[in-house]
């Protein structure tokens, strides 16, 4: 029987980049599900009346809902990317591990392209 060591610290376990992607995912869709309501109850103020618009864009120019907004769309991003990876992976392409590696730094290099276009039309 062998012993491996077991190491229950967290910073000191090396998660590969497949890792990395596949947790973000998870943690990207329930962001988007635990922001759904927020969204849609803003739409719904905004479609309620012409004040409720005008309060909604106002919100809209503050600084700090800039920021969450582009938080969010890293979410969506990184959700929609790992997202089209999963599948292409259920119907067995890149699966071995040099190329999940490889699609894993695509998706992670089209979130940060995608959220900077993104910040770039808010801003």
């Amino acid at each position: 029987m062998q012993h491996r060591p077991k190491s229950l610290n967290l910073f000191q376990v090396r998660l590969s980049i497949n890792a990395i992607v596949s947790i973000l995912h998870r943690i990207s869709g329930m962001i988007l599900f635990l922001i759904l309501p927020f969204l849609l109850l803003a739409m719904y103020v905004s479609l309620e009346s012409e004040s409720g618009f005008i309060c909604v864009v106002a919100l809209m120019k503050h600084w700090l809902f800039k920021m969450f907004l582009i938080g969010v769309s890293w979410v969506f991003f990184h959700h929609f990317y790992a997202g089209l990876r999963h599948l292409c992976q259920d119907m067995n392409w890149m699966t071995n591990l040099r190329e999940a590696s490889y699609s894993g730094r695509i998706v992670l290099f089209l979130d940060l392209v995608s959220v900077m276009l993104f910040a770039r039309m808010v801003w």
